[in-house]
């Protein structure tokens, strides 16, 4: 058994160390200041999932996916609320996430809870001469990084400027403690003055409390390789932390179709989704683009989801007939995580009849309860019963009327013989 993953930096797919070994793998999460939208949850799930794959393949694994809840973006959206803010937009992140019904991750740090960490580092930094206070404000010195650029394929002598300030010595450097400016109502004591830190830092800092300062995969959307992993990389690695052995950076959600465009500020929140289509249908549209590349949310590609898990529904609702080809299955997974493919010998186990497998399959993915009967509310039935009766009394306008106020309590009415079945609506 070889486990492989595609590395951003050496462009290139990695062999993990035989298992049992040891995977800190650190993923960026959210800045929370809204409701996250559905494709804010793609590292939260795609991660949950590669924790997933890697225990049941034998693999110690510790999942961290951290929260933001300090930056330039909460001041803006909450001006002089931007703490309240930050600690409700937490809140409604951790409830949404929670809603795909996944484990959740081993730690969720928090960038307020990792201030003196933070503050340390960059002391060490200063010391090591890579960083310098300019105005109450500090700044890593790229210049004194030569690697810099190795992770997203900059040219140092190219690198446009992140955040335009006087106070800098060159263009290219980056901030990690900014003195506190009008208008922001946080702020911590350090030995530059009062202020709070760069979002760079903050990762830095928070990957190393909680793996230590070596780990093997560090992980993240496509938008971050530049500037927010290459600053990370730089941070650590000059005051000689080993850091991340693998970079993953997950392809983004496209929002198609006027209902769902980002241009309009329609974009659909993970709550609207999962209220809407059901976790498991959101699961599987996951499922149906390789991590790697982007993905295109819409409603027909929705529809099609829930087709798909009805289909799997219905086949768990069957008998076993077969043995599924589980090391085909594997097989996909561990050559970078190949979930179309998984999905597709998915359906092949459930065409097949071979629900062990599919079983085994689904609970990767958080589906393992696909199949279960779920018990419909008392008033559901009673609905059920009473169309019953209209369909014996030839009535079949009232018992379409049923059927209708059965689906809009989110059910769904099955004749079948001897009675019906009632089964959440997909």
């Amino acid at each position: 058994m070889t486990v492989r993953l595609y590395d951003t930096q050496t462009k290139a797919l990695v062999e993990l160390p035989p298992a049992p070994a040891q995977v800190g793998m650190y993923v960026c999460g959210p800045t929370v200041y809204q409701r996250a939208h559905i494709g804010n949850a793609v590292p939260f799930v795609i991660f949950a999932w590669l924790r997933n794959w890697l225990r049941e393949r034998g693999y110690d694994v510790t999942y961290v996916h951290n929260i933001t809840d300090v930056n330039d973006r909460i001041y803006e959206v909450a001006p002089g609320a931007s703490a309240e803010r930050a600690r409700a937009a937490t809140e409604w992140y951790l409830q949404d996430t929670a809603s795909f019904g996944l484990e959740m991750p081993d730690a969720q740090p928090l960038a307020t809870e990792t201030i003196p960490e933070i503050v340390s580092l960059i002391e060490e930094l200063v010391a090591a001469g890579n960083a310098y206070e300019s105005g109450g404000d500090v700044y890593f010195r790229v210049s004194s990084f030569e690697t810099y650029g190795a992770l997203s394929g900059q040219r140092p002598d190219e690198v446009e400027e992140q955040e335009p300030s006087a106070l800098k010595e060159d263009h290219r450097d980056f901030a990690l403690w900014k003195a506190t400016k009008e208008g922001e109502d946080t702020s911590w004591e350090s030995p530059w003055g009062l202020g709070r830190p760069g979002w760079h830092i903050e990762c830095s800092a928070m990957a190393e409390k909680t793996l230590g300062p070596e780990f093997l995969i560090h992980g993240g959307g496509l938008d971050l390789v530049f500037p927010h992993h290459e600053n990370e990389r730089a941070q650590s690695l000059a005051v000689g932390r080993p850091f991340a052995k693998i970079w993953m950076h997950n392809g983004l959600l496209r929002f198609v179709g006027e209902k769902m465009s980002k241009s309009v500020g329609n974009v659909a929140t993970i709550q609207e989704v999962i209220a809407e289509w059901g976790r498991e249908a959101a699961l599987l549209f996951l499922m149906t683009g390789h991590w790697r590349k982007p993905l295109e949310f819409s409603h027909d590609a929705m529809t099609a989801a829930s087709v798909q898990a009805e289909s799997l529904r219905n086949a768990l609702r069957s008998e076993n007939r077969s043995e599924g080809d589980w090391a085909a299955f594997a097989a996909v997974l561990d050559d970078d995580f190949n979930t179309p493919a998984a999905l597709a010998i998915l359906h092949r186990f459930a065409r097949d009849g071979a629900l062990v497998e599919l079983r085994r399959g689904l609970a990767v993915f958080g589906l393992a309860e696909l199949g279960d009967i779920v018990e419909a509310p008392g008033e559901v039935t009673a609905l059920a019963h009473a169309r019953v009766d209209a369909r014996a009394a030839r009535d079949f306008a009232e018992a379409d009327r049923l059927r209708d106020e059965i689906a809009c309590a989110g059910w769904e009415i099955r004749d079948v013989p001897g009675g019906f079945e009632l089964v959440p609506a997909s």
